[in-house]
């Protein structure tokens, strides 16, 4: 029954029989097939078809919810009978907001040092985007603001705190300067993250608290994209302090500290609040006590 249900999440997620069975790796008419054998074994109609995919019935709706929390489990028990084997081994889907990804690498080698067997999948979204693939087990894990928007049934854990440089061209008037007020920000040429980002929120708010009007000529959800446009001389953008010295000074690209207000924002690692803790979140959430640890001693 487990790999039927995983058919049927697969095409809730999907919305489409094509994309579900890739996304599950078999042909089409097995997953049309394993999903007819799974109404005949529950003994109810899941799915609305005719020559498509229509949407799911109500009791769908429920299969789906009950089949998507025992694939969590399913997957929790293998790991755990993994690490009984021999080693913890297994597959991490963490979601993270752009703003953070240059944190996942100091968790990755710490898991990696500890269990040479654990794999990752690294994706970037939203805030929103992440609590909602949490709630419905499409990531094990995400990294986040925490203290800033509600988190839902979630179980969170510090990792850093995320400051504000001002990113410019070598050229630029604010290069060599100390700091930099969010007041100065009126009328120059930003490229900020696009306004579905709580980065971009807290900037604009940022803004607004200083007396500036919030104004992009250039919005991305890629941080590439904005330090691509630094770069060409006519841009300049803010960025978290880690990602500006990652990326920005890496570049060549002046960064200078956020001053009046000095805001600055918890960023944490959140993961479903489960009983027991399946082997792989637990090996992550020592790594990130571990890293959340030292940037508090630092």
């Amino acid at each position: 029954m487990i790999d039927k249900l995983g058919f049927l999440v697969a095409l809730a997620r999907e919305g489409n029989f094509r994309r579900a069975a890739e996304a599950c790796g078999v042909a089409q008419p097995t997953l049309s097939a394993g999903i007819k054998a799974l109404e005949a074994e529950l003994g109810a109609l899941l799915v609305h078809r005719s020559s498509r995919y229509l949407g799911l019935t109500p009791e769908g709706e429920k299969a789906v919810a009950w089949g998507q929390r025992m694939l969590r489990d399913a997957r929790a028990m293998r790991q755990d009978l993994q690490a009984a084997r021999g080693g913890l081994a297994g597959h991490l889907r963490v979601a993270v907001i752009p703003t953070a990804l240059a944190l996942v690498p100091h968790l990755t080698l710490a898991c990696r040092r500890r269990h040479p067997g654990m794999r990752f999948t690294i994706l970037s979204q939203t805030s929103a985007a992440i609590l909602e693939m949490l709630e419905a087990f499409e990531a094990d894990a995400g990294i986040t603001y925490i203290g800033n928007e509600p988190l839902g049934r979630l179980r969170s854990l510090p990792l850093s705190t995320e400051r504000y440089r001002l990113v410019v061209p070598p050229g630029s008037a604010f290069a060599g300067r100390p700091s930099v007020a969010w007041a100065e920000l009126a009328g120059q040429p930003l490229c900020l993250l696009t306004p579905d980002m709580q980065n971009r929120r807290i900037m604009d708010g940022l803004m607004m608290s200083a007396g500036v009007e919030p104004a992009a000529t250039v919005e991305s959800n890629s941080i590439v994209a904005l330090i691509a446009h630094v770069r060409s001389g006519a841009w300049m953008t803010v960025l978290p302090e880690s990602l500006a010295n990652t990326l920005g000074t890496a570049s060549g690209l002046p960064a200078i500290p956020l001053v009046a207000p000095e805001a600055a924002y918890g960023i944490g690692l959140v993961v479903p609040r489960l009983d027991p803790v399946p082997p792989l979140t637990a090996a992550l959430l020592a790594a990130a006590q571990e890293l959340g640890d030292g940037q508090a001693a630092s």
